[in-house]
């Protein structure tokens, strides 16, 4: 007789499968490297790591809102800003060094103008460099000028540097070699540049009492009409020492000074160094 059992239920014929523990269900999956180090740092910081690495910073404050957590930015004018997680705090804030606090009297006028700043020209230092450089003939007018001091204290010029209309030869063309200078007869004259005095004495040429100034490498300068002079020949000069007063002697219709500037013993304007 057939053995009866049951309904509903029927006997297993085969073997029981071993149910899977939790360890070995957790051992089959991969184990993410970051996940603890993002559960310690909480939910406010995984969001805010994801705004920062994929620059959704406007997405990552409206989940924020979601919450309910207040983001709180405090950025300066001036000075870098850095984000930290302060003790006590249940998010972190974005944060700057504190400004130091500039208090004024009332009434008072503060300016915010920057300092001047101002250089002081070595015009005989650069000289010096030009002329050890090359000859003077070589050297073009944008270099050289403001090389030279001007040979008195005030400048104004009556005749020019080049063709004009003689006052000696009644009214004929001549070139006139140098620059002639308002001067009354016994106004001081300084050397345009540190040199050498190679020349004081009569010039037979018209230029009367002359003192010549070499400086080296071919540049030289003359000071003519004078009434007397202050250096003697070989004399070493430095720029704006007096080398002599001026006058009216040789071809000269009254007193001044006629000034001239030599390159490789040719003439050249005198504005171009001075």
């Amino acid at each position: 007789m057939a053995t009866q059992y049951p309904r509903g239920r029927r006997r297993a014929t085969g073997p029981v499968p071993a149910l899977r523990t939790i360890e070995a269900f957790t051992a089959a999956r991969p184990r993410d490297p970051h996940r603890e180090a993002r559960r310690r740092r909480g939910p406010f910081r995984q969001i805010t790591d994801f705004a920062g690495a994929s620059g959704m910073g406007q997405k990552a404050g409206i989940a924020l809102a979601a919450t309910g957590l207040v983001l709180t930015v405090s950025v300066p004018v001036t000075g870098p800003v850095m984000a930290s997680q302060q003790p006590g705090q249940g998010a972190s804030a974005v944060f700057a060094d504190a400004q130091p606090e500039i208090s004024a009297a009332a009434g008072a006028e503060i300016s915010f103008s920057r300092s001047a700043v101002g250089t002081q020209a070595d015009p005989d230092r650069k000289l010096k460099q030009l002329l050890s450089a090359q000859s003077a003939g070589s050297i073009t007018r944008a270099a050289s000028a403001g090389t030279l001091v001007a040979p008195l204290a005030a400048m104004t010029t009556v005749s020019p540097f080049g063709y004009r209309v003689s006052p000696i030869t009644a009214g004929s063309g001549d070139f006139h070699r140098g620059q002639d200078l308002v001067a009354q007869c016994g106004t001081s004259v300084a050397a345009a540049a540190t040199g050498t005095v190679t020349f004081a004495g009569w010039h037979p040429y018209g230029g009367g009492n002359r003192v010549v100034v070499d400086h080296g490498n071919g540049l030289k300068t003359t000071y003519n009409h004078l009434s007397s002079f202050n250096v003697t020949q070989g004399q070493t000069v430095s720029r704006g020492d007096v080398v002599a007063f001026s006058g009216t002697t040789g071809a000269s219709t009254g007193c001044h000074l006629h000034f001239e500037v030599e390159v490789n013993g040719e003439v050249v304007d005198p504005n171009g160094w001075l």
